[in-house]
């Protein structure tokens, strides 16, 4: 990574509050991983009979081409460069991931959130999950484009410089923070922002700021649309 992309990179991510990582993964890698998930859809990447919900999620998947394309060293120098080095975990998994269909149903997940990142009181419940003003536990949020992402084909909206007015939102809160919920019912509060869409070729990677506000979209393209969207954990 030269020194016109790194201060590129550092740019946007601080006035943004995301930085687009081309070419973060090799296309190959991509595919190795497609090929891995499909058979846990339920679905034919290629036969629209066989789509019949608009999104299908899967879990964490721990096979090395996962753990290959979250540790390559264009990725790895990124998250020197956005987190500090020693600072952050290497990733070990890739997930959750949301494969998204174009079907002629609207999906129930395209609400404008911010990602929370340490447990509650229920830790089961995601919903009762949290997230304070120093993001504890989430050195980032990343997306990672596993196919070719096009503005049709549900690419994730984000609001930029969300992420600063996030921040003096939580401020009050001190450190136990607010629930994914509480935060969520207080986005409308915040000021307008320009609305950009996450997309890209496969093997980029969106490196995102925590309090990044953001939200899926229904596909209104003509093939499914493969991501992940792990966080980058704090080391501390």
């Amino acid at each position: 990574m030269n020194t016109a992309e790194q201060h590129r990179l550092l740019q946007d991510y601080h006035e943004k509050g995301f930085a687009v990582l081309e070419n973060a993964f090799p296309r190959t890698l991509a595919q190795a991983c497609c090929e891995l998930i499909w058979p846990l859809t339920g679905c034919e990447p290629d036969d629209p009979r066989t789509w019949r919900e608009p999104v299908v999620r899967i879990a964490e998947m721990t096979q090395e081409p996962f753990v290959q394309a979250a540790n390559t060293e264009r990725l790895l120098e990124a998250f020197d460069l956005l987190a500090g080095p020693g600072n952050w975990l290497p990733r070990q998994s890739l997930g959750s991931f949301p494969v998204r269909f174009p079907v002629n149903k609207p999906a129930n997940d395209t609400g404008w959130h911010v990602d929370a990142s340490f447990p509650g009181e229920e830790p089961i419940d995601y919903l009762n999950w949290r997230i304070n003003h120093r993001s504890r536990g989430r050195a980032l949020l990343m997306l990672f484009l596993f196919t070719d992402t096009g503005i049709h084909d549900a690419p994730t909206l984000v609001r930029e410089g969300s992420h600063r007015d996030v921040e003096q939102l939580l401020l009050p809160y001190g450190e136990g923070g607010l629930s994914f919920m509480e935060l969520a019912g207080l986005l409308d509060t915040l000021p307008e922002r320009p609305v950009s869409a996450a997309t890209g070729a496969a093997g980029t990677v969106y490196l995102c700021q925590p309090f990044l506000v953001h939200r899926a979209q229904d596909h209104r393209g003509s093939k499914p649309k493969v991501m992940a969207q792990p966080a980058l954990e704090w080391s501390f």
